[in-house]
Parts: C-alpha cells; sequence; structure tokens
C-alpha cells in the first residue's frame, strides 16, 4: 500500500458522519465541470457550487471513475474535491479518492466555484494622497471596486495597486487582496489606506479591528440623507446582517442575530422646500462617525431611521417621490450623480511602524459637489 492509499484509507475510516442526501439529479457536462472545478483552493467552504449527480456504468476506484465522467478535469483536482468533502456515493460523503465504488453506485459530485486568477496589473489613474514605504493613501473614486470579483476582474484598485507598487504590497490580504486592510463600496468615494508590507498590514488590521476604542482610529464621512433627523446629534446603534431574502441587503435585526454596528451622526446642513402650508424638509448633508465598520453600514442605519441617502437604488425606497420635491437642477444632478451620495471624508490612524499620529482628508469629488451646489441655488 502506498503513502497515498494509506491517506485515503484513514479518510475512509474517517467518514462515519450520516449520509448527505444528493440534489435532484442533472446531467454532468465537461464543459459547465472545467469552468468551476478549475480553482486551486481545496477548500468548499463558503464556495458557491453547482451539482453534478451520474450512475457508475462499472466498479472502479472513485478518482478513476470521476475522470472518466469529467476528461477535462484533470485527476488530481477532482482528488482534492474529494478529500474537501465534496463527493457523496449513494449519499454517504466520501473523503478517499480511492474507494472502491461498486457498479451502480449514485455518485453526487458538488463542483466549487473556481478561484479568480491571481489579479493582473493594470496602469489605472490613482489619487494618492500620501505615500511612504510601509503604506499608501488614496482618494478612492466613486465607481472602482476594491477587488477583483465577479464581473471585475482586471478594473479594480488591486489591479491599478499592482501596477504603482509592483510586488511591493502586502500578502497578507491574499492572492486577490493584497494590501487591502479595509473597504469602501464600489459606488461610494473617498480616503483608503492600503498596507504594503506585511508589518503594516497587521498593525493596522489591529486598528480597524479595534474600531478606535483604545487608538486613534477615526473613520468620517458625508452622507446626503432625504428628510432631516430631528435631533442635531444621534448615534445609531442597530446589529446588522446579511438578509435572507436579497444577499446583496443587509439588514437590521435583533441583537442576538446580527453583529453590533455603531454609528455617530451629526447635522451640517439641511435644505426645505416650501408647501402650501408650510417649509418641508428635503435633503440633509449628515456627517457620520463609524464606531464600527460593517458592510453598507451607514446607508443601512440611516435609512432604518427614515432618512436614506439620496442616489441609493438598494435602501432609498420612495426614492421617484422623495425625488420630485427638488428644484430641476437638483433632479438633475441627483441624476447625474447615479450613485448613493456618500463619500469617505477623513481616515486618521496611527503609523504602523512609527505610531504618529496621522490624517487624512479628501474633497467631495464634483458629481456630489455638484448635488450639492444644486440644492443651494434659489427656489430649492
Amino acid at each position: 500500500m502506498t503513502g497515498q492509499d494509506e491517506a485515503d484509507a484513514r479518510a475512509r475510516g474517517a467518514t462515519s458522519a450520516p449520509g448527505v442526501i444528493a440534489p435532484a439529479e442533472i446531467t454532468p457536462t465537461a464543459k459547465a465541470a472545467q469552468a468551476r472545478a478549475q480553482g486551486e483552493s481545496g477548500s468548499l467552504e463558503g464556495a458557491p457550487l453547482d451539482t453534478a449527480v451520474f450512475t457508475t456504468e462499472a466498479a472502479g476506484r472513485l478518482d478513476k471513475l470521476l475522470a472518466d465522467a469529467f476528461p477535462e478535469l484533470s485527476r488530481s483536482r477532482l482528488q482534492q474535491v474529494v478529500r474537501a468533502g465534496g463527493v457523496s456515493v449513494d449519499g454517504v460523503v466520501v473523503a478517499a479518492p480511492s474507494t472502491k465504488v461498486k457498479a451502480g453506485a449514485r455518485i453526487t459530485l458538488q463542483i466549487p466555484e473556481a478561484e479568480p486568477a491571481r489579479p493582473e496589473a493594470r496602469a489605472i489613474p490613482l489619487d494618492i494622497i500620501y505615500e511612504d514605504d510601509a503604506l499608501i493613501v488614496i482618494n478612492k473614486a466613486a465607481g472602482m471596486v476594491v477587488h477583483p470579483a465577479a464581473g471585475h476582474h482586471d478594473d479594480t484598485l488591486v489591479n491599478a495597486l499592482l501596477a504603482h507598487c509592483g510586488d511591493s504590497l502586502s500578502g497578507i490580504g491574499g492572492v486577490r487582496r493584497p494590501g487591502i486592510v479595509h473597504r469602501l463600496d464600489k459606488d461610494t468615494s473617498g480616503v483608503m489606506v492600503v498596507a504594503k508590507t506585511d508589518q503594516a498590514h497587521q498593525a493596522l488590521s489591529a486598528q480597524f479591528a479595534d474600531h478606535g476604542r483604545s487608538g486613534p482610529l477615526r473613520r468620517a464621512y458625508l452622507a446626503l440623507a432625504w428628510g432631516a433627523p430631528p435631533l442635531p446629534r444621534f448615534t445609531i446603534r442597530k446589529a446588522l446582517a446579511r438578509s435572507a431574502h436579497n444577499r446583496e441587503k443587509i439588514v437590521v435585526v435583533g441583537e442576538d442575530r446580527g453583529r453590533e454596528a455603531i454609528t455617530h451622526v451629526s447635522t451640517l446642513k439641511s435644505w426645505t422646500t416650501q408647501t402650501r402650508h408650510a417649509r418641508e424638509p428635503v435633503a440633509t448633508l449628515l456627517r457620520c462617525e463609524l464606531e464600527t465598520g460593517r458592510t453598507h453600514q451607514i446607508r443601512v442605519h440611516l435609512a432604518s431611521q427614515g432618512h436614506p441617502l439620496l442616489g441609493d437604488a438598494l435602501y432609498g425606497s420612495g426614492f421617484m417621490s422623495r425625488a420630485a420635491k427638488l428644484t430641476p437642477a437638483a433632479r438633475d444632478a441627483l441624476e447625474q450623480l447615479g450613485r448613493q451620495a456618500l463619500h469617505a471624508e477623513m481616515l486618521g490612524f496611527a503609523h504602523p511602524l512609527t505610531a504618529t499620529p496621522m490624517r487624512f482628508e479628501a474633497p467631495p469629488p464634483e458629481d456630489l459637489q455638484r448635488l450639492l451646489r444644486a440644492l443651494d441655488e434659489p427656489g430649492a
């Protein structure tokens, strides 16, 4: 018995859990399998899966039968999927590629989505605020995705950073996220810090994980919201979790069901419009300081208070009726904005190597400034 066969035998002995019921049968195709199963990762955890089911015509080793059914996939890749728990025989998960399978057995293969290829450097312009040997601070443009993902493989901030920094970015974030310590939504503009060394990455990550509770980390955003909050200063404390019905959305949940999220809000300026009986609030420019940094935190928190962001198609219900209160110039500026009115204005932290307090600011981009000017025009 070879060393690999001994390892497979140990894996067979360890597989005593109840069987996994196979999904409805579909005909596996080599093309679909190749598209989904050529990633390098051996883990299926958290990976989107396709399922292929087939019945064996003859007895044989599991990996050999899989290789015959999916000739475009390498045998080593199929063995990797088996060891990761992605194959069941007659409803029972089998973790050893050398398992002997009888004729007529029903084999279910869960095909993990392939990991994206290593990002390539792209000469995309960057608005660099500060740079040294440990880090780089940028003013991210609205519309730029931070790291490669579905539909965005070569037009992201990571692609631009690879062209600018070469191999000097920290590798702690993995192949797809070199140097990335924190993120901004695609359509949110503003200040971001990126680590150029592993030491800087670890130190900066610790500051973000601490949320500034014991250090100098500070994050402030400009948010243009519908209506007017009743108080000039207030704090929103509402736990957040991903929606079970729409995976693109984050929702407010009970404290025991989500992650703690805290946003401190202050009013900078409000705009009203004259109705038949009184002046009614139209929009308010808010400064939002994050005590935590959850996905879509400001957008969801403000929407939960009845004040979604202007231009936020995901959380801004009633957008069309609210926009009717704007002047023609403001409506046109909002249409040209084409995104949520949110800008990461300020980021403060301790330098990861020297501990020197650092603070960086970026003014709102022109599309947001155009909307603010339109709101200031007479008749708004």
